[in-house]
């Protein structure tokens, strides 16, 4: 697995296009996976703090329970409308529960909160170790789709096609 800031040293240009799609939008979602398996999709803040994402959720959630369960996630930064749609970015791996208050006060302040609010009281979290990034955008001309994709031990780690 990998942290954002190793995909940013092996694939800038995509690291680049796709924090950009993760930032335009302050709510997104991820999918975790229920005790039985089958998909569940949630709201979510994630936010690029010191070469990692991270993201928070409030004491027991359903989300965070099942990533204690089952770390296997994948977040999507969220899309504008057409005919504004320009792209979006999906980021995929393995959520890590950590217990740092320094990370947690980081984190916080990243998303422009004060930690010494309530926004720190008891939360649970993650930070992501990255097993594939996916960025799906229009081309300049507007009449193709381009996929752009980083998987975790793939050569070329970098693959594009246009459609």
């Amino acid at each position: 697995m990998a942290t954002w800031r190793e995909i940013e040293v092996a694939a800038p240009e995509l690291a680049a296009a796709a924090r950009a799609f993760l930032d335009a939008h302050q709510h997104k979602t991820i999918a975790t996976l229920r005790r039985d398996g089958s998909p569940r999709i949630s709201g979510t803040e994630a936010t690029f703090v010191d070469g990692d994402l991270w993201w928070g959720s409030m004491p027991q959630a359903v989300k965070a329970l099942d990533l204690r369960r089952d770390p296997r996630f994948a977040l999507h930064s969220g899309s504008d409308d057409p005919p504004a749609w320009k792209g979006d970015a999906k980021v995929s791996g393995r959520a890590v529960e950590v217990h740092d208050r320094a990370a947690a006060e980081a984190l916080v302040r990243a998303q422009g909160n004060d930690p010494g609010s309530e926004a720190l009281s008891e939360f649970h979290l993650f930070r992501a170790d990255i097993s594939e990034v996916a960025l799906v955008r229009l081309a300049e001309t507007g009449d193709k789709l381009i996929v752009e994709s980083w998987v975790e031990g793939r050569t070329p780690a970098v693959r594009r096609i246009e459609r």
